[in-house]
């Protein structure tokens, strides 16, 4: 199937999301991409103390094409149209840092947890590659609007998915899928993939070594919730005991694309074969075992 395309400064008006269903559901899993959307709005771009290309820096550009091939293996596939720049679903829905906001906030709002803390909140303050993004200080009615109109839509849909799925088959697995940018403290051994469980708690071991043994089996390096554990998606819907497992899936930007210039790379269509006979392989397994 293929996916829509998107611009920068497109407007706000497209829907939150996509979701992209099969004829039929025939696993218990479901995809989600978070962090992959590119409808900047024209007015946020323009108001930007950043260039367009600067802006994408926190995208995991390119990611809701690499899994693209979910529907037609039996399995949903969510993705966000809006960008992470402009609201972030893999954080709590009102973790925001007060330097940024022209006012006091509520007293309930999140304002010291380690992500506010590195400008990277459910409304950025800076890009992954730590550059400022606005020239002024925002309204909270501003973030509160893009909550409201991302973050609440987007978590409502995929937790539609997931009830669904578990009503389906009893049992459900989000895979959340992102990318990776190089990381200099690795340059000697980088993985090609991390997987984060949250340590185990998140999702069933076997269920994330099963993942872990598809993917060495087809030529990747793949380590374990190093440097990436899973985020807020992982954390707050991996609910194993309730029949609930979560897997973040990080891929290295490396092997599909120039991240320079965030342009697809050569490598993007062999990584994207090697995704969907992951999900091919995905829709063989009986995954009774995830049962409570």
């Amino acid at each position: 199937m293929d996916l829509p395309a998107q611009t920068l400064g497109a407007g706000a008006e497209a829907a939150p999301y996509t979701i992209y269903r099969p004829a039929r559901q025939t696993m218990p899993v479901v995809f989600a991409s978070p962090h992959s959307g590119q409808d900047y709005p024209a007015d946020f771009v323009a108001e930007a103390r950043l260039d367009p290309l600067a802006l994408r820096r926190s995208e995991d550009s390119f990611v809701d094409e690499i899994f693209a091939a979910a529907p037609a293996h039996g399995a949903p596939l969510l993705a966000a149209t809006f960008p992470r720049v402009w609201c972030d679903v893999n954080r709590e829905p009102w973790e925001l840092d007060p330097s940024m906001f022209d006012g006091p906030l509520p007293p309930w709002v999140n304002t010291s947890s380690p992500r506010v803390g590195a400008g990277l909140g459910t409304i950025a303050r800076i890009v992954a590659t730590g550059e400022t993004i606005y020239r002024r200080r925002l309204r909270f009615s501003e973030a509160e609007a893009r909550i409201r109109a991302c973050w609440e839509p987007y978590h409502a849909a995929l937790s539609r998915l997931i009830a669904e799925t578990r009503a389906r088959f009893g049992v459900c697995l989000l895979v959340d899928c992102h990318s990776m940018p190089a990381h200099p403290a690795q340059a000697a051994n980088p993985p090609d993939m991390v997987l984060g469980d949250a340590h185990g708690t998140a999702c069933a071991p076997r269920a994330t070594r099963l993942v872990e043994e598809a993917l060495v089996g087809l030529g990747y390096r793949v380590r374990r919730n190093d440097p990436y554990a899973g985020g807020y998606v992982t954390r707050h819907y991996g609910r194993p005991r309730e029949g609930v497992h979560a897997l973040q899936i990080e891929l290295a930007r490396a092997l599909y694309m120039d991240e320079a210039r965030i342009e697809r790379g050569p490598g993007l269509p062999a990584l994207a074969r090697n995704v969907t006979t992951l999900i091919g392989h995905l829709a063989r397994v009986d995954w009774g075992f995830l049962r409570p």
